[in-house]
């Protein structure tokens, strides 16, 4: 039944769907007969048993027809093949940073001392000017998905990556939002601030504003600031009269505003499984639309995306937990860190001319057809041998350890940290007295954490299952210092074994060459006397 206008004295139609009934003969004859009123309404009935069972087909056809689109999406995703040692860091490292996750402080405090500045990929972060194809380009740090690996070499590729607790993602990306927005509140009007960000950005100036996912949630946030603003001064200032920084309505959108809103259930929920699964909606993969629209009309249909979340897990050179941010920073030093200082450190033996030639090799290669020769080579990625001194990261100049480099580590995160902090009471002040602190989140109801919870069900699923992988990394990390302490130890005690081994021997044969000179000595004298 699509519409419905009630019976009247001089126009009596009912409407249904595209059936139209006109009862004014009807009346006319008396609406006492009740044999007409009786067919009217099997009439009715019928109608309306016919418009149900069209849409139920509809709705069933729609779904087995998404079940089709996803079903051959996912089993082409699992039927890639797996590197044959995932553990072994490859010429280019993939750093696939799910937002919120502290995945920026592995960037600046990590990365940026294992890898020369020249050795990134251009534009991290910005989809539409990343580079991939860069000669020498061994690293990529950026917010764009797993489809990415559609542009790059597989064989030459390691991925990594840091999952956090759904629910403390979700806090922190509301929180993310309003603070960024909440630097335009120094413009007069939303008119203002949009010109500003307009005349920034033709300068070829990245900003926030440039990368996914706050190139959409943070201009939805600003609008809606500056429209709560004006609504404040319209009423002359009115008084906030909530404690609750999350539900605090006239100075900022509330929490369970935010995680209702539309744009939020496409972006921000279930966000990294998405994004490890290669189907958000900056996806380079052309299929990836048809199937977020399945799996978000269908939900069931997201366990097929989560199963190709894990698989890319799994097939990961390192996993880290936000949570865990002593033990993730300590292996990924260990994991990560340590195959990267022994590639460059490695290739010191080597001349900067191979890697002058390489180069020209490469530059010439990426004037052919990049769709035909790209994924068929690696010649565009230098190996560890062909990186010349001057490229090398501060940590391999440096005789970096993993010690070494988790201690520059601390010192930086701790600066970087400052700093941000800094900027975040700056930027908050504009709405005070709404501040996000943990003991804000506090009066946040559990039903509200709770609705949140099932909103992220497949980010919830997928953190379990990290945390599993986390152990077992974090169980093969001690079994490797194991082994190379005992080789360590060994090395040590047959050296030391070898050394006392030598000195006796040498002992021993000065004792006799000693004897030797003393007798042959003493039969000279013996023969002398005789003469």
């Amino acid at each position: 039944m699509s519409e419905y206008t009630s019976l009247e004295d001089s126009d009596c139609k009912i409407f249904f769907g595209s059936f139209q009934f006109d009862f004014r003969d009807r009346l006319e004859v008396g609406m006492g007969q009740k044999g007409h009123i009786f067919d009217v309404f099997v009439i009715l009935m019928f109608v309306l048993s016919v418009s149900t069972i069209t849409k139920a087909t509809e709705s069933k056809d729609g779904f087995e027809q998404c079940e089709h689109i996803v079903k051959q999406w996912a089993s082409s995703s699992l039927d890639l093949e797996v590197k044959d040692d995932k553990h072994v860091l490859q010429n280019l490292l993939f750093f696939l940073h799910v937002p919120r996750t502290g995945g920026r402080t592995y960037f600046h405090c990590f990365l940026k001392k294992l890898y020369a500045s020249s050795l990134e990929c251009p534009r991290s972060y910005d989809k539409l000017r990343i580079d991939p194809r860069k000669p020498k380009c061994r690293l990529l740090v950026t917010h764009d998905d797993y489809s990415m690996m559609s542009k790059l070499p597989k064989d030459e590729t390691s991925v990594v990556t840091i999952l956090r607790n759904p629910i403390d993602r979700v806090f922190s990306a509301y929180e993310f939002s309003v603070e960024v927005a909440a630097r335009f509140l120094v413009h007069p009007n939303l008119t203002s601030a949009t010109k500003m960000s307009g005349r920034l950005r033709s300068r070829n100036t990245i900003s926030t504003l440039d990368i996914w996912p706050w190139k959409y949630l943070v201009p939805w946030m600003r609008e809606d600031l500056f429209a709560r603003r004006e609504a404040r001064e319209q009423n002359g200032h009115s008084v906030v009269t909530s404690t609750n920084p999350y539900d605090m309505e006239e100075m900022v959108m509330p929490l369970h505003e935010y995680i209702n809103h539309p744009i939020a259930q496409d972006i921000l929920h279930n966000g990294a499984t998405f994004q490890v699964a290669g189907l958000t909606n900056n996806s380079y993969l052309t299929e990836a639309h048809d199937v977020r629209h399945c799996v978000l009309k269908y939900q069931s249909l997201g366990d097929y995306v989560l199963k190709v979340a894990k698989k890319r897990l799994d097939d990961m050179l390192y996993v880290g937990l936000t949570e865990n941010h002593k033990e993730s920073a300590t292996m990924f030093a260990n994991v990560v860190g340590t195959q990267a200082i022994s590639q460059f450190t490695g290739s010191r033996s080597h001349g900067d001319h191979a890697a002058k030639n390489s180069s020209e090799q490469s530059s010439s290669l990426l004037e052919s057809d990049f769709d035909t020769t790209y994924h068929q080579s690696n010649s565009s990625y230098q190996k560890p041998s062909q990186i010349s001194s001057a490229e090398r990261g501060e940590a391999a100049k440096e005789n970096m350890t993993a010690g070494k480099l988790m201690d520059a580590y601390e010192s930086c995160i701790s600066n970087l940290r400052k700093t941000q902090s800094e900027r975040r009471v700056n930027s908050l002040k504009k709405i005070a007295p709404a501040n996000f602190t943990k003991e804000g989140r506090r009066q946040v109801s559990e039903a509200l954490l709770q609705e949140i919870t099932s909103l992220n069900r497949l980010d919830v699923e997928l953190y379990k299952y990290a945390q599993t992988i986390f152990a077992n990394q974090h169980k093969r990390m001690l079994q490797n210092k194991v082994v190379t302490n005992e080789l360590d130890s060994g090395f040590v005690d047959s050296y030391s074994a070898f050394s006392w081994e030598a000195i006796a021997v040498a002992v021993f044969m000065l004792f006799v060459i000693l004897i030797a000179v003393l007798f042959v000595t003493a039969k000279r004298r013996t023969s002398k006397l005789k003469l």
